[in-house]
């Protein structure tokens, strides 16, 4: 999972014909750029929104199919007050002012995670953004907001119980396939590359379910500085992995 280090750029790293799919990104480390620079850590989030936008459109010129963004976790709501108000005020602002790119560049909005805690507004912009975008035909962009894995396990698990329990599925017919069915990521490709930025070694309660078989590529690089060489290595790092999935390779 190693990767090059912090502000170290690679300008000739070839990106290989092998892309993945599906690339999900836990995007960390605002707050602490942004003490770093001796700024508020509200600055590292608005930074962050720029990150957001340009590895959103690389990833659009790549031709990957889709990528989900960790921008909310379930257990973030512990932070203080006055961040969480202002990451709400960001979340509803990046809703209305990228519509239009988002309109131009195709791209189709899906958003997981709970809705309770979210305020009104915000849950209204992000609803009409997705509305907006869901005749695109294409690149999948997933936010993954106030959302948790495990509760996301949970839910599914209920949903099947209650339908079990009702008599409208019979307990001894659910797979593997019927439970990821009644997940909030049902109908999108498993992931095939889980970037995490800032050095952190954990995945966070972010798609536990999804990612048994990703390939991991963690960098030190906070999120603000990640820029689109930074992507380019991952995905040369991805096109190099044996993927093997549990089987022998064919060599």
């Amino acid at each position: 999972m190693a990767s090059p280090s912090a502000g170290q750029r690679v300008t000739d790293t070839p990106i290989e014909p092998r892309l993945p799919r599906h690339v999900a990104i836990i995007m960390d480390g605002n707050g602490r750029w942004a003490q770093c620079q001796g700024l508020p850590r509200i600055e590292g989030h608005r930074r962050g929104v720029t990150s957001v936008r340009r590895i959103t459109e690389h990833c659009v010129r790549l031709g990957i199919e889709q990528l989900t963004l960790y921008c909310l976790s379930s257990e973030n709501w512990r932070r203080p007050e006055a961040e969480l108000q202002f990451l709400m005020h960001l979340l509803e602002h990046y809703m209305i002012e990228e519509r239009e790119l988002l309109m131009r560049q195709r791209v189709r909005l899906s958003v997981i995670g709970r809705r309770d805690g979210i305020p009104a507004d915000t849950l209204r912009a992000i609803d009409r953004t997705v509305e907006m975008c869901a005749a695109n035909d294409g690149m999948r962009l997933c936010l993954a907001i106030n959302y948790g894995a495990r509760a996301e396990i949970v839910d599914a698990a209920v949903s099947l119980a209650r339908d079990a329990a009702a008599g409208r599925i019979d307990p001894s017919s659910i797979d593997e396939d019927t439970f990821a069915a009644r997940l909030t990521t049902a109908g999108m490709p498993d992931p095939d590359l889980l970037i995490r930025t800032a050095g952190e070694m954990r995945i966070s309660n972010f798609l536990l379910w999804q990612i048994s078989y990703a390939e991991l590529w963690v960098t030190p690089v906070a999120w603000p500085d990640f820029e689109e060489h930074h992507l380019d290595e991952a995905l040369a790092a991805f096109a190099g992995r044996d993927r093997r999935f549990g089987g022998l390779s064919p060599s």
